[in-house]
């Protein structure tokens, strides 16, 4: 397992590039190299958080639930290297994409719910998941990490992709990013915390454990 990577993430080569890779069919158009794909971190904060260097606490078939799944991008990559994970997501016409991700991926599930009211899906996702990834384009994203808690295990990880702009579009993204992370401290310890920048701008990557 090379520098923190999960198992079942490995980095390839794709058209001459070294590129980080899982095992599983193709979901956004992305390179493939047999049956590896490339997972491109421009289109992934996740992809990013790894592709950083970030430690993300991840080593391959925990139980993951991902807020914000959208149509499946990310959350595709995960199921592949993971255990069960329930991909929620708000909005209908993405979910028909990641219903289609999910198709050639038992371990996913996909949930058309509001990642802002937990107590819809509680009655299907199982607690003491090990890891929640939270990418979520709302305002009060500290609050969602925070109602979602109840599903993470004592030594679980929240790997947050924090978005500015969603919070606040006037603000400078620094005093978005610190309100957050004091937001969070009322359930969470950030861990780590890392610009995402160089893929995603203003987004700010957050490794945190509940308290």
């Amino acid at each position: 397992m090379s520098e923190g990577l999960p198992a079942g993430v490995q980095r390839r080569e794709f058209d001459g590039t070294e590129r980080l890779a899982t095992r599983g069919e193709p979901v956004y158009g992305e390179p493939t190299d047999g049956e590896w794909r490339a997972w491109n971190p421009h289109r992934s904060k996740l992809g990013a958080m790894l592709e950083l260097g970030m430690d993300t606490a991840l080593s391959g078939g925990e139980t993951v639930l991902y807020l914000g799944a959208a149509s499946g991008t990310t959350v595709s990559h995960v199921a592949d290297f993971a255990g069960p994970t329930y991909a929620v997501e708000f909005a209908p016409r993405p979910v028909r994409d990641l219903l289609e991700a999910a198709d050639s991926r038992e371990r996913l599930f996909p949930l058309l719910k509001d990642a802002r009211k937990p107590e819809t899906y509680a009655h299907v996702v199982e607690s003491d998941v090990d890891v929640i990834v939270q990418d979520v384009a709302t305002r009060g994203q500290a609050r969602v990490a925070l109602e979602n808690r109840q599903f993470l295990a004592d030594d679980g990880r929240l790997l947050l992709a924090v978005k500015a702009r969603s919070e606040d579009v006037i603000r400078e993204p620094a005093a978005v990013f610190e309100d957050v992370r004091e937001d969070l401290s009322e359930g969470y310890e950030v861990l780590e915390a890392r610009g995402l920048e160089e893929y995603h701008a203003d987004h700010l990557g957050i490794v945190a454990r509940p308290r």
